[in-house]
């Protein structure tokens, strides 16, 4: 007897079943069935087991057959029931949430962050991994779409930054060099970073003052009427003397707007070293994100003081992967309590 093992699988097809039910009526054992199809004869056992359809005969007895079109049909849905259920199906719950937050105009979770908190939330609950959300919203299968993910739209679709030409003033306050060990390990919370977020660039213009924590990633926003060196160094003085226990040192960017910030009290204030932004990469990223509410080139000088609150919100409530999925005001307050 010739062995029919073979090291590959395959499933049943269709003339083969047709051969199957001819071998059977003509009182065929499965084992020579087997054989006349190069099929494993455990193979053949299982198909007409698990195929046959209950008949009644002529005397009302029940009896089991074997029909070709009947297992075929058998055999696809069997084939639909084993395959995985659709994602969107599965966790309707999670994109239903998801899709309200996305949408929110002020929404304070990115995917990444909304998966964590909410696996923490419902653990028992089916909740897709990060990359599988991206890639049902690349193929059209939510009510998210790319374009209500505007950071990932402008780093898809960004070209190289043109090199600043402007000249930079020479600081007379520390450099970057003398900043404090703590603040460069991030070891403690208190050493900010800041900048401006400007719409339309003119002296004159509204603008927005950004500090940002570099441990926690806490955000402080302060709209400023225009941003010529005499209101950036009132309103730094104001955010320092607001807040006391916040603020142990400030690095800011070498442009000219920041010319009298070393003279704010309470402080330490040093300076980053002209076109360096990853000496403040905290800040230069957080003013990315609020891009998203802030377009360039648009004027600020319509933008309320409750605006920019619920966009400093934002991202103060946002859960970070960089802090454990833990928020930025979560994990500030605690360090300065």
């Amino acid at each position: 007897m010739t062995s029919v093992n073979s090291n590959t699988y395959t499933h049943l097809s269709p003339a083969e079943r047709g051969q199957i039910q001819a071998l059977s009526e003509a009182g065929l054992s499965m084992r020579k069935i087997a054989l006349k199809l190069e099929r494993n004869a455990s193979t053949i056992s299982r198909e007409l087991k698990r195929n046959r359809t209950t008949q009644l005969d002529y005397q009302g007895k029940y009896f089991g057959a074997y029909f070709a079109d009947t297992a075929q049909i058998y055999y696809h849905r069997r084939r639909q029931a084993c395959h995985a259920k659709d994602y969107c199906l599965k966790a309707q719950d999670f994109f239903n949430q998801l899709t309200l937050i996305i949408k929110n105009p002020f929404r304070d979770d990115g995917i990444d962050g909304f998966i964590a908190n909410y696996k923490r939330m419902y653990p028992s609950c089916p909740c897709p991994s990060t990359p599988m959300v991206y890639r049902l919203i690349d193929q059209g299968k939510l009510a998210i779409k790319n374009g209500d993910l505007p950071r990932k739209v402008r780093l898809r679709h960004s070209g190289h930054h043109r090199k600043r030409t402007r000249q930079h003033k020479k600081r007379l306050g520390n450099s970057i060099e003398q900043r404090p060990k703590a603040a460069d390990e991030r070891s403690e919370a208190g050493h900010f970073e800041g900048d401006l977020v400007k719409g339309i660039r003119r002296a004159t213009s509204s603008a927005l003052l950004t500090l940002t924590d570099r441990k926690t990633r806490f955000e402080i926003i302060i709209k400023i009427p225009d941003y010529k060196a005499d209101t950036c160094f009132k309103a730094v003085q104001k955010a320092v003397n607001d807040h006391p226990g916040w603020f142990k040192t400030i690095t800011f960017d070498n442009g000219s707007e920041f010319a009298r910030v070393d003279e704010v009290k309470g402080v330490d204030v040093y300076f980053a070293h002209p076109y360096t932004p990853s000496e403040r990469g905290s800040n230069e990223n957080a003013n990315g994100l609020l891009r998203e509410f802030f377009p360039k080139g648009k004027t600020m000088a319509k933008v309320t003081d409750e605006y920019v609150k619920r966009a400093q919100n934002a991202l103060n409530n946002k859960h970070r992967r960089i802090l454990g999925y833990q928020t930025a005001r979560e994990v500030f307050m605690a360090e300065i309590a």
